[in-house]
């Protein structure tokens, strides 16, 4: 089913006889094309409330059955913790029950770094054709349709930092030794990013920019915006070709938000931007061309506000893990505290203008604490309603703040209405749910399941040292 196929206001609907025949129809003609090219199996992956893509996968010849009836799968994964055990909850948990797996055979993609291999993201259906509560793509699909029925929509993209470690065992080797950001860690890995570029391009994957990072060992790949349910499938795709190109060069990649306890972590920074269609004029960017901060229109800085004031709650899909609050200080340019600023890397919600001249195309908000163990599904869901949120309310923003506001006085934070963004896990969990909005948005077996998930991972690592927390969370993302 593509998007168009869907109902405008309210996202994904239950499957019909004729919906399953038409998927059918539609994945015979696409395993062919990909039986031609030498695909014999496909992955289908889904992104678990943990934030680990987990899938299940089928020959070439079985794809026109999987997207008409699925694949099996146990729905007890989305209760699973960083080490594979697991929380039983009323919605999910346990032996009893399955789902079916349906690969969106619109955005299969044959994976150059997996020879013979092609991914797809799944949708998710209960055995009944209805749409599965825990879905993360259909409560995103969702989202972005209550978006476009008040006329707008958004364009998103992940940036994906990680490490490369060469060695083997739990420890980490940075398999680079240049400088934060120098042109040494090019030189020293050239074929490893020179084969990565080439995988990226054969899959489909518009690459922005890739360079060396801040941490030991580490780099950030850049892509273009798209519409948000394709920004999340992008970065499940981005993070399997680095890690496959990287193991067939002898690395390891880690997408941890903190792969050591003592170094900067990898964060999973998300870009957004908010559109409406003009008949004049076409396609519109309400974060330019308007009379509010900076150029933003009225509707684009109430969508940046309503992101703003609920970040407390956000961070439980966008910093899920224990590991991501060792990652999440001050003047670590990870976004601490809970306000926004023109270019400003310390503000937790950082306004990117673009350069002059390309303003109407490039101005977007770049949301600075997310890491790259979130659902990128669950965290754009629950961003957009935010948003969406924002704009109903019209919302404004507060001053910006030009200064990294740990640099500022506590008296002076007050003064300004600058907060510190939760310092635990445990604190970001009790602002999601006691939030309204994205409980309403997400739907209380969602909102149920990430508040069981994220207790039983700070039971799990409760105590644990630093050191202990992330080598814990080191391999799992």
């Amino acid at each position: 089913m593509t998007e168009t196929e869907r109902p405008a206001a309210g996202g994904p609907r239950p499957l019909t006889a004729d919906d399953r025949e038409r998927l059918g129809a539609r994945a015979a003609e696409r395993a062919a094309e990909l039986a031609a090219d030498g695909v014999v199996a496909v992955a289908l992956t889904w992104v678990d409330v943990g934030g680990i893509a987990r899938t299940k996968a089928v020959p070439v010849q079985r794809l026109e059955h999987a997207a008409a009836w699925g694949v099996g799968m146990s729905p007890v994964f989305d209760t699973y913790l960083l080490d594979d055990s697991m929380v039983a909850r009323e919605h999910v948990g346990g032996p009893v029950g399955d789902l079916r797996l349906h690969p969106d055979v619109d955005r299969i993609v044959p994976l150059a770094a997996l020879p013979g291999w092609a991914l797809a993201p799944a949708d998710r259906y209960a055995q009944d054709g209805s749409v599965h509560p825990l879905d993360a793509r259909a409560v995103l699909r969702r989202e972005v349709a209550r978006l476009a029925s008040q006329g707008w929509s958004a364009r998103a993209a992940f940036e994906v930092e990680w490490v490369v470690s060469d060695g083997d065992g739990p420890g980490f080797t940075p398999a680079c030794n240049g400088p934060a950001y120098g042109m040494t860690r090019i030189t020293e890995l050239a074929e490893y990013l020179r084969e990565l570029l080439k995988a990226f391009a054969a899959s489909g994957v518009a690459v922005e920019q890739i360079h060396p990072e801040y941490a030991a060992g580490q780099y950030e790949v850049s892509v273009a915006a798209e519409d948000p349910v394709g920004a999340a499938d992008t970065t499940v795709l981005v993070r399997e070709t680095i890690r496959a190109v990287s193991l067939d060069h002898g690395l390891v990649a880690s997408f941890s938000p903190k792969v050591e306890a003592d170094s900067v972590g990898n964060g999973g920074h998300v870009h957004l931007s908010l559109w409406r269609d003009d008949p004049a004029e076409g396609p519109v960017n309400a974060m330019s061309g308007g009379n509010g901060p900076y150029g933003m229109s009225a509707a684009g800085e109430a969508f940046a506000a309503g992101i703003l004031v609920r970040l407390p709650a956000l961070l439980a899909v966008g910093a899920p893990t224990v590991a991501s609050y060792l990652r999440l200080v001050p003047s670590h340019w990870a976004g601490a505290f809970a306000c926004w600023g023109l270019e400003n890397r310390e503000a937790a919600l950082r306004f990117v203008t673009g350069a002059q001249g390309e303003r109407a195309r490039a101005a977007n908000l770049e949301i600075k604490p997310f890491d790259a163990a979130a659902n990128p599904y669950l965290a754009l869901a629950a961003v957009l309603a935010a948003g969406r949120y924002g704009i109903g309310s019209e919302f404004l923003l507060p001053d910006p703040v030009e200064v990294d506001p740990a640099s500022l006085s506590p008296l002076e934070r007050i003064e300004r209405g600058i907060d510190p963004l939760p310092s635990s896990l445990e604190e970001a969990v009790a602002a999601f749910a006691s939030d309204p909005v994205l409980t309403e948005a997400l739907g209380e077996a969602v909102v149920d399941t990430v508040r069981s998930v994220r207790h039983g991972e700070i039971d799990l690592l409760e105590d644990a040292t630093p050191e202990q927390i992330a080598e814990a969370t080191r391999w799992r993302h």
